[in-house]
C-alpha cells in the first residue's frame, strides 16, 4: 500500500515548474510540462546526476497535473520497502510519475511489477514519467522487455546547472527578500558548502530568517558562525 500524504505535503510550494531553473534543461522542463497538462503527450524518460532536477520536475508535473484535475500518483521508489507490491498497488491514475528507478533493478518481481504496470497505462490511456540516475541500458534492469519499453520513452539527460547559473539563481532568490549577497560571500559559500540548487536554496530561507532575527546583513563571519552552530560545515 502507498501511503497518502496531504496535498501541501505532496507538492512543495518549491518544487514546481516556476521554481526550476532550466539552464540546459529547456527542452526537457518544456516537455514535461506538456505531459503534465496534455492527455496524449509523450512518455518521458529523465536521467541525470543527483541535483539536476529529476525529482523536481517530477513532483512538478504532478502539482500541475493535479491543478489541472488529473489524478496523479508520485512514487519515490527508493524511499519504499516493497517495490514490486507498491507497483502492482498504483491503480486510477492518469498520470504516474516513478521516481529513481535504479531501486529495482535487478528485483525480478519488481521489474515484472513495473513492466506489467508499462503495459496497463498503455492499455489505460494514462501517461507515465520516469525519472533515474541513468539510461534504462546503463540502469541494471535484468529484464529485457523493461528495457525495450523504458528506451521508447522520450529520453532527455538532465545536466545540473553550473556555478555561474547557481549564483544568479541566489542572487535573484536573495533580492526576492531583500537581501543583498555579495560576491564574497558567494565565494566563500560555493568553496565550503554543497553546491546542490535545492540546499543552497534551502540554506538562503534559514539565512533569511537567522539574518532578520539578529538584524544583522549575510556577512562572511554571519555565515560562518551560522553554519558552524547548525554544524552543516566545518569552522
Amino acid at each position: 500500500m502507498i501511503p497518502q500524504l496531504p496535498l501541501a505535503l505532496r507538492w512543495p510550494r518549491r518544487q514546481r515548474f516556476e521554481y526550476f531553473h532550466a539552464g540546459a534543461n529547456a527542452a526537457a522542463l518544456a516537455a514535461v510540462q506538456a505531459l503534465a497538462r496534455e492527455p496524449g503527450a509523450p512518455w518521458i524518460y529523465l536521467h541525470g546526476a543527483d541535483g539536476s532536477g529529476r525529482s523536481h520536475l517530477l513532483m512538478a508535473a504532478c502539482q500541475a497535473a493535479s491543478a489541472a484535475g488529473r489524478r496523479v500518483q508520485y512514487l519515490p521508489l527508493a524511499t519504499l520497502s516493497d517495490h514490486a507490491a507498491a507497483l502492482r498497488g498504483v491503480a486510477g491514475s492518469e498520470l504516474l510519475a516513478l521516481d529513481d528507478l535504479g531501486a529495482i533493478a535487478g528485483k525480478r518481481e519488481a521489474e515484472h511489477a513495473l513492466f506489467d504496470l508499462y503495459n496497463r497505462a498503455r492499455a489505460e490511456g494514462s501517461a507515465l514519467l520516469f525519472a533515474a540516475d541513468a539510461t534504462p541500458t546503463q540502469l541494471g534492469l535484468d529484464l529485457p522487455d523493461l528495457r525495450s519499453r523504458l528506451g521508447a520513452c522520450t529520453q532527455f539527460a538532465l545536466k545540473p546547472l553550473d556555478d555561474d547559473e547557481r549564483r544568479v539563481v541566489l542572487k535573484a532568490q536573495a533580492a526576492a527578500r531583500g537581501i543583498e549577497l555579495d560576491d564574497s560571500v558567494l565565494d566563500w559559500l560555493f568553496a565550503r558548502y554543497a553546491r546542490d540548487l535545492g540546499a543552497l536554496l534551502d540554506l538562503l530561507d534559514k539565512l533569511d530568517a537567522a539574518s532578520l532575527a539578529a538584524q544583522r546583513r549575510i556577512t562572511i563571519p554571519f555565515l560562518r558562525g551560522f553554519l558552524r552552530e547548525g554544524g552543516e560545515t566545518a569552522p
